[in-house]
């Protein structure tokens, strides 16, 4: 069927960001605008197409088959009128420089980056993936080399100036198979390498518990001691979010001691524009699932 009237843009571009981001209310957050917005844009593009693109409950959203289908051209869609826009304005692309920490990042990070745009025409995206400690210290020293915005992870809900997106709590992740140690045992740990809240955080709590441990891994990032988790060298203390696919939380199970709460927070300078709509984006991927 042919349809005469064009599609409503901001429409198309709610439904990639719902799909997106697997949420009515990130999505709502990365528009800056609401959830009821958002639901009202979903039904028009809905009504134009003539066929349901979503199935949404209280706590679920899933993408159609027809959904599926649409999703592509919408892609496709959204990226022509970006690169459109950016050759009328003939202008130098806006600059978004972002640091994240590796105990934010987790490792869907490139994926993430790949499906919310980022490489878009009219914008130079360059994201460093650092400690947190290092972050905040850069961030509070602007200049040359410094960051528009950082996503940390805190022990401090209230970091100054920064805005709260997500709190989770730490646990002790190791490979199915990985035995328990026996009595008197050092529980073998992987850790970041130099000064790391998290490591600092697990090593003092197994040492107030009075429990032996001894590292046996030290990662460049989160993903090599996820590597080395889920080759069942080692335990973890790394957040549900960052933790690799198919490792399980063994604390209960092993008796050890439970692991604070941490809070994910972004502190920014004032952005506008392109720049400003992509970190936007990408925050609202790190929020903690509100309502759907």
């Amino acid at each position: 069927m042919v349809h005469a009237r064009p599609l409503d843009l901001e429409g198309v571009l709610a439904f990639v960001r719902v799909v997106d981001l697997g949420s009515f209310t990130r999505a709502a957050a990365a528009l800056d605008t609401s959830q009821a917005a958002i639901s009202l844009r979903l039904k028009r593009l809905e009504d134009r197409i003539g066929t349901r693109l979503l199935d949404r409950t209280p706590r679920h959203v899933a993408v159609t088959r027809e959904g599926e289908l649409f999703l592509l051209a919408a892609r496709r869609l959204l990226e022509a009128h970006d690169s459109a826009l950016a050759d009328v304005a003939g202008a130098a692309p806006a600059r978004l420089s972002l640091g994240i920490s590796d105990h934010v990042a987790g490792p869907d990070l490139p994926d993430l980056l790949r499906r919310l745009g980022l490489a878009q025409a009219g914008l130079v995206a360059e994201v460093r993936i650092r400690p947190s400690r290092d972050l905040a210290t850069a961030f509070d020293s602007p200049g040359e080399g410094g960051f528009d915005a950082v996503i940390l992870r805190t022990e401090e809900p209230a970091e100054r100036g920064g805005t709260v997106l997500a709190e989770e709590r730490l646990g002790w992740f190791a490979a199915p198979d990985f035995p328990a140690p026996r009595a008197g045992e050092p529980l073998r740990l992987a850790g970041l390498a130099g000064p790391c809240n998290v490591r600092g955080v697990a090593t003092r709590a197994l040492d107030a518990a009075g429990l032996p441990w001894t590292e046996i891994f030290v990662g460049g990032g989160v993903m090599a001691v996820g590597a080395a988790v889920m080759a069942g060298l080692a335990v973890a203390a790394l957040a549900p979010s960052t933790a690799p696919p198919g490792a399980l939380e063994i604390g209960g199970a092993f008796g050890l001691p439970e692991l604070p709460r941490t809070w994910i927070v972004l502190r920014a300078r004032r952005l506008d524009g392109r720049a400003a709509e992509a970190l936007r984006t990408l925050t609202a991927a790190y929020r903690s699932p509100g309502g759907r």
